[in-house]
């Protein structure tokens, strides 16, 4: 109860994780509320400690429960990732006094309201109206709070912040048609929260800003620990290059291939082969409707499901639903391609997703009948909705709710390769493992680009490919390389870019996982060889993954050895 307290802290995360405290609320924000906020989590630490030194003593003589051991040290993971996120410095200034995030904190849990929880309209308008009541006393802490905010996060907020009128007159359509008794105190509340944004954004672009915002090596080692990766940054690194080589060769000996099979001259090369097969595997986008893209999405998604269903390939609970949707305008800044909203941990019934993709005329080249697939074979089931939505079925709250991106992303990222080995794109395999190696390419950079954005050293952008970084622009190193690894669009590598610079420690997290997660199932099929199938061991690995709940790879290791598996 202790935790979950530090977990409700904050308002947006109540509605997130489904829980009934705080709707009406916007999240507490200003140095108060942090001090607040931090001398909470700092005591439950301390308890935290003293009650494993008491289990300690207890237990001298037996062994302590296995799953109990592992719960605990979730625990004090957990409450060390949000003690980070209030105390993180640059240059002696605290991340959230750097990053204006004004837009996002005010419309996601608003968003979550409308989209994503079972409860009468007239509860859910209720809770959103007494939100927007907020909005300008919101904005006057959150102007208030900022000390030399990041230039490059300050465009992002006022990107979100433009998109913000048209969310909150969506939500006022929705009232008057579902015959809302207070529309019109709603609509008044609107028009202030509009003119409070219209001020927020004028202010907040006069403001001074700084372009740094490297953390350096000792934290970015100790933000990698503190998310229960053992691994250092020159293992992470190498394990890139590595990465690099591998895929890089693959992606060669693919080209190859296709040009063989389509005739193609042979000097095409890899973007000019991309390019080609994006051209003839175009999505077909019906009278210029993107909702049509949707619709193909939907229909990829069933049939996923259909061939993972025939061959009882993974374990799919009933009480599990996912929706697509296109990614509203004020989000769109953050979610390059496609991304995963999971379910609420903490509801009770059905477990629901929300899968957003970012549609418009310039990234529909993203958008591919090769690409398709692999996007919902990693989103959807059986990718992150399925895994997210398992773990909210777990008995344990910590392994419901944990925050382990290594492990999520890990998952996905090994499923696009299997899926493909399994068979699933059959005639168009060569074709759609080449579009998802160039696309899982990114995760390389992704790699490099977090550790150098952390760490401020250029070394870690030197993964193999031959470029310079000579610029004293550290988003123009970034784009250099992720353009020459992935050839994404300019429009994509800024919004990638936005969510790296941000999220730090989570984009290494999709190579770091994938690496980790292999190595875990090719030791369990070494230990299990002579025992079982190699569907048979597929079928074990995914089952006990998935029914472990969330947790750090490293951490599921011990599950696997504890059940005698490796």
């Amino acid at each position: 109860e202790q935790y979950i307290d530090l977990l409700t802290l904050d308002s947006n995360s109540c509605v997130a994780l489904g829980v009934s405290e705080k709707l009406a609320e916007l999240p507490a924000i200003g140095s108060e509320a942090v001090a607040e906020q931090r001398l909470q989590i700092e005591q439950f630490l301390l308890r935290l400690d003293k009650f494993n030194q008491q289990l300690q003593r207890v237990n001298t003589k037996t062994e302590p429960d296995f799953d109990q051991s592992i719960d605990l040290k979730l625990m004090q993971l957990g409450a060390g990732q949000l003690l980070r996120q209030l105390t993180l410095q640059v240059e002696g200034k605290f991340h959230w006094q750097q990053c204006p995030r004004a837009g996002d904190q005010i419309s996601a849990g608003m968003f979550l309201l409308v989209t994503n929880d079972p409860r009468p309209a007239v509860s859910r308008l209720d809770n959103i109206l007494d939100r927007l009541k907020q909005v300008p006393s919101f904005l006057v802490l959150a102007l208030a709070q900022l000390n030399s905010p990041i230039k490059r996060w300050v465009a992002i907020d006022i990107e979100t912040i433009a998109g913000l009128p048209e969310f909150f007159a969506s939500i006022l359509d929705w009232a008057n048609k579902a015959d809302y008794s207070r529309s019109q105190e709603l609509a008044e509340v609107i028009r202030n929260a509009n003119q409070a944004l219209g001020k927020y954004s004028e202010k907040l672009s006069t403001l001074e800003t700084s372009e740094h915002f490297s953390i350096g090596e000792q934290a970015c080692s100790a933000l990698i620990k503190g998310n229960g990766i053992e691994l250092s940054m020159g293992q992470i690194h190498s394990i890139t290059c590595d990465f690099v080589a591998k895929t890089q060769t693959q992606i060669s000996d693919l080209q190859q291939l296709l040009i063989k099979k389509y005739q193609l001259d042979s000097n095409t090369s890899v973007e000019q082969l991309q390019k080609w097969l994006a051209k003839k595997f175009a999505v077909q986008v019906l009278d210029g409707d993107l909702n049509s893209v949707i619709d193909r999405y939907v229909a990829e998604a069933e049939k996923i499901e259909s061939f993972i269903s025939q061959r009882q390939l993974f374990p799919i609970p009933e009480q599990q639903q996912m929706q697509i949707m296109q990614t509203p305008d004020f989000m769109a800044p953050m979610i390059p391609a496609g991304a995963m909203m999971q379910p609420a941990a903490l509801r009770e019934g059905m477990k629901s997703s929300l899968v957003y993709l970012t549609l418009s005329q310039a990234l529909l080249a993203e958008h591919t009948e090769l690409g398709i697939p692999v996007m919902m074979i990693h989103e959807g089931i059986p990718g992150h909705h399925l895994q997210l939505a398992t773990a909210s079925m777990h008995s344990s709250v910590l392994r419901k709710t944990f925050s382990a991106m290594e492990h999520a992303e890990g998952w996905t990222t090994m499923l696009e390769d299997y899926m493909l080995d399994q068979g699933y794109m059959a005639e168009l395999t060569d074709e759609a493992r080449f579009i998802a190696k160039l696309d899982i390419s990114r995760i390389s950079a992704r790699v490099a680009i977090d550790l150098y954005f952390m760490s401020g050293d250029k070394k870690y952008l030197d993964i193999g490919y031959p470029l310079q970084f000579a610029s004293d622009d550290v988003f123009v190193n970034a784009a250099k390389l992720l353009k020459a690894v992935t050839g994404f669009s300019d429009g994509r590598v800024d919004a990638e870019l936005n969510w790296y610079s941000q999220e730090r420690g989570y984009p290494l997290c999709y190579l770091v996982g994938n690496h980790l997660v292999w190595e875990l199932k090719q030791d369990l099929i070494k230990a299990q060889a002579d025992k079982l199938t190699a569907l048979e061991i597929d079928k074990l690995f995914h089952r006990v993954y998935l029914r472990s709940g969330n947790m750090p790879v490293a951490m599921l290791r011990e599950v696997f050895v504890e059940k005698g598996l490796v």
